[in-house]
């Protein structure tokens, strides 16, 4: 059996997690093949590619899923997609380079900041979260820069900030042994804010030594990410899927650090049954509710 996964950009965090899941499916003969599909629109590109059967699964961040099975903007309609297993949450932040005047996030009004390609989750957590907190994009210069491009460009001087998605990322750690950078910080109240008004964010942290000289743990928002698949999906595959990654958490984490926590995202099934992983009105495939009830995560 072969499949698709839909991920971002290359050696982006969905990128190297599929990676690591065509790693572990060779190991476990889970699939004879498995493709990865790199968009720059990551998340709302998957989507598209799911329903229009490009894709067997794709990555998409919790905050788009919902969004794609209602069709709200920027989906054109509504979109049949299902869960099929969780896949990490980690901190989204904020970097400048470590001798600039850039402390916190207020800080970058009037500055040129790396948000992620036009369309992009990034791009769009950008908008979520500048909404909530009063800052307007006429209040600074939003680029629209990749990972790799938005990093280099830092290094650079060309820009004056980046967004960054959750690390160990590859551009990331790059970035910080060639560059002195910062992590910002949020200002009072301003992370409860968003923790309030965003349900899905989760409070999140960038540890102290998980970037070079970053020396202190600094609180963050985090959003959870998932695989995600469509309705018209077989049962059988969408269940090979489940059982990897439910199975093989501690082998993805060995190969992909991105995957630590892995198994805990799955302890909700054990509390709330397939309940416990439906995202924002969206439930799991019936392909991967039956894979967790035999592998014990939910209750007969």
């Amino acid at each position: 059996m072969e499949i698709v996964i839909g991920t971002s950009e290359l050696g982006s965090t969905f990128y190297t997690q599929a990676e690591a899941i065509a790693a572990v499916a060779r190991e476990q003969g889970a699939f004879e093949r498995v493709d990865i599909f790199a968009t720059p629109t990551a998340s709302v590109g998957n989507a598209e590619r799911l329903e229009s059967g490009e894709l067997a699964f794709g990555f998409l961040a919790a905050n788009w899923i919902g969004r794609a099975a209602r069709g709200e903007a920027p989906f054109g309609r509504a979109l049949d997609v299902r869960m099929a297993a969780p896949a990490n949450s980690g901190p989204m932040f904020f970097i400048a380079l470590a001798d600039s005047a850039i402390e916190t996030v207020d800080d970058l009004r009037g500055k040129r900041v790396s948000i992620g390609p036009a369309g992009s989750g990034m791009a769009q957590h950008v908008a979520t979260m500048f909404g909530v907190l009063g800052i307007g994009f006429e209040t600074f210069e939003p680029v629209h820069l990749n990972f790799l491009d938005g990093a280099n460009a830092l290094a650079a001087g060309e820009i004056d900030a980046q967004f960054q998605c959750p690390i160990p990322n590859r551009v990331m750690t790059e970035l910080a042994e060639r560059a002195d950078i910062r992590v910002l910080d949020y200002g009072p109240g301003q992370l409860s804010t968003l923790l309030d008004r965003v349900g899905f964010y989760r409070p999140a942290q960038v540890r102290a030594g998980a970037l070079r000289g970053h020396d202190r743990d600094s609180p963050q928002i985090g959003v959870l990410n998932v695989v995600a698949t469509h309705a018209s999906t077989a049962d059988d595959t969408v269940g090979r899927l489940a059982r990897l990654m439910a199975s093989g958490h501690a082998r993805l984490a060995e190969l992909n650090p991105l995957f630590d926590g892995l198994g805990a995202l799955f302890d909700p099934l054990r509390e709330a049954g397939e309940a416990g992983l439906e995202i924002d009105g969206v439930p799991l495939h019936p392909g991967a509710a039956a894979a967790y009830r035999a592998l014990g995560l939910i209750g007969s």
